[in-house]
């Protein structure tokens, strides 16, 4: 059962991630490679502000974190952060082309569908274009790491339980590599979210940055397999 502090991060979530959308970024959303770094492979995280890195700096997001976690562990692998504010799924469709076409990765994290939620979109789209990516880039032998999301309560039980279920349910079919829950351990907790409730501070980042390196781990070693 929900915590009394999720439940509280959840029903801000509705209001700031939306309002995200109103100020969404209009280029792909793309961190510079280090040049002096010879990486092994590409990781590219495909996401909405969460990914981004709303509110903190490039260093201090997910996706350099975990980078940098990487390869102190010897794993010199690049981190992409493809984050777009106020994503949804739909717009993570329609430029997935580019990202494969231009970023060329190895591994994709995808973190997509809360806004979609947000808005109450239809589940079953949601389900579709989440479904529809994923083969997309299966088709190209792109590893792919699905993120759980959860839904803000007031849009009703049935809606946010059938929202969860998405993300394992995908998992499963599609034999992804899964996250349970992207912000475990962050939301609702107070002293690792931004003073808007939802976006991670730099301690929440590097929390989740230490809950995704090991389904990363897993990727590479998939990956390893596959060459």
């Amino acid at each position: 059962m929900p915590t009394p502090n999720l439940l509280r991060f959840l029903r801000y979530l509705i209001i700031f991630i939306a309002l995200a959308a109103t100020a969404c970024k209009q280029d792909q959303g793309v961190t510079p490679k280090k040049e002096d770094q010879n990486y092994k492979g590409t990781i590219v995280a495909v996401g909405n502000s969460l990914t981004a890195g709303q509110g903190v700096s490039e260093e201090n997001a997910y996706p350099m974190l975990l980078e940098n976690k990487l390869i102190a562990q010897g794993y010199p692998y690049q981190v992409i952060n493809a984050g777009i504010s106020g994503e949804t799924s739909s717009g993570a469709l329609s430029r997935i082309k580019w990202v494969l076409t231009t970023l060329k990765p190895d591994i994709i994290i995808l973190e997509t569908g809360a806004n979609d939620g947000l808005r109450g979109i239809d589940l079953s789209l949601i389900q579709k274009n989440i479904i529809e990516i994923i083969r997309i880039l299966k088709a190209e032998n792109v590893i792919v790491i699905l993120a759980g999301m959860r839904m803000v309560a007031n849009l009703g039980p049935e809606y946010t339980n059938t929202f969860a279920g998405i993300y394992p349910s995908i998992a499963d079919q599609e034999d992804l590599i899964f996250i349970p829950f992207f912000l475990e351990g962050v939301a609702g907790e107070k002293q690792y979210n931004q003073p808007d409730g939802i976006h991670p501070t730099p301690e929440g980042y590097r929390i989740i940055a230490d809950r995704v390196y090991p389904h990363v781990v897993e990727a590479i070693n998939r990956l390893a397999t596959k060459r």
